[in-house]
């Protein structure tokens, strides 16, 4: 698998676990996972990444790891886990859901990074920051790491075009968590900064994709969801909608709505100057719908979609968690 080929040389410790199995079994870890565990292999393929856990980890922390994993969230959360020797260390987790090409549910991707000499040497939230930014930092390089191997296996398999198609939704997700990694620490992020930041390539001169929204914050989850939602949208509107046509363009608003209840996030996607309705609805557009659905629906959200005479338009809905869990 490319995706496991990348993780494999990255320097970031770096699990896969499978959810559709029983007690979600860890299948594949790199070589740093094991250096900074002090782990083999053996010992840890086939166990639940609970055997790290030990007298000292808060079960607080432990109980947010389980809601994101009930939930299919993205979750950043520092917790003190134990290597093999029995030594403590600050583990800074971030974990979250890898869907195949359909939006179903492959694996749980989890990424440590021993944090235990910047916990210590905390004094105020500058710390915090420092460690959202160079979790950014490593974050970024490693989501180039991944997108280069994927091009080259493609190209050395033959396969370059699937090998494009996983690279762009890698990079997506990469812009998305790039620059909000910042504010991972707060337990909120701007929306408008992740909307801006997956789309800003498919408008390199700012003339065609309209943003109209600020101030909206969510809890950090919705990054994967969002940012892979719009970027399908996109891509779909590149191949056979608005902007494939010259004079085309999209306008794209974000805003909260509901009971303070249940808040959510609805945003409204609207293309103007595409090609004629006949033209785009027979265009092959299922890969887009499937994807985009399945990922909504498996986060309690949804998409609406109509084709007026000059393109498409959607709502996406997603409930808004305004302060992490």
């Amino acid at each position: 698998m490319l995706f496991e080929q990348a993780m494999a040389q990255t320097r970031m410790a770096i699990c896969l676990c499978d959810p559709n199995r029983p007690n979600s079994p860890i299948i594949f870890v790199n070589r740093a996972f094991r250096s900074l565990t002090g782990y083999l292999e053996d010992d840890i393929i086939g166990h639940n990444c609970r055997f790290l856990q030990g007298p000292g980890t808060d079960p607080e922390a432990v109980a947010r790891i389980r809601e994101a994993i009930r939930n299919e969230d993205v979750v950043v959360v520092e917790i003190l886990n134990y290597r093999k020797d029995g030594t403590p260390f600050w583990n800074a987790l971030h974990l979250g859901p890898i869907y195949d090409s359909a939006g179903n549910l492959l694996y749980f991707f989890g990424s440590q990074w021993d944090v235990s000499d910047v916990r210590a040497a905390r004094a105020d939230e500058r710390h915090a920051r420092e460690l959202a930014r160079e979790l950014s930092h490593r974050m970024k390089n490693m989501f180039a790491v991944i997108g280069g191997i994927v091009n080259f296996t493609g190209r050395a398999r033959g396969i370059e075009s699937e090998a494009r198609e996983i690279n762009d939704r890698i990079q997506a997700l990469g812009r998305a968590y790039e620059t909000t990694l910042d504010e991972a620490s707060s337990g909120a992020i701007e929306v408008g900064q992740a909307i801006r930041s997956v789309l800003g390539p498919y408008d390199p001169e700012g003339r065609r994709i309209e943003f109209r929204g600020n101030g909206l914050r969510s809890d950090f989850s919705a990054v994967s969801v969002l940012g892979l939602s719009l970027h399908e949208l996109a891509t779909n509107a590149v191949k056979h909608g608005a902007l494939s046509e010259p004079d085309g363009k999209v306008i794209i608003t974000w805003q909260r709505n509901g009971a303070p209840g249940s808040p959510s996030i609805v945003i409204d996607w609207v293309e103007k100057g595409g090609p004629p309705v006949e033209t785009a609805e027979t265009s092959d557009t299922s890969a887009m719908p499937g994807i985009v659905d399945r990922m909504l629906g498996l986060a309690r959200g949804n998409i609406v979609r109509e084709w007026h005479r000059d393109g498409l338009r959607a709502q996406l809905r997603l409930p808004l968690r305004e302060k992490a869990a």
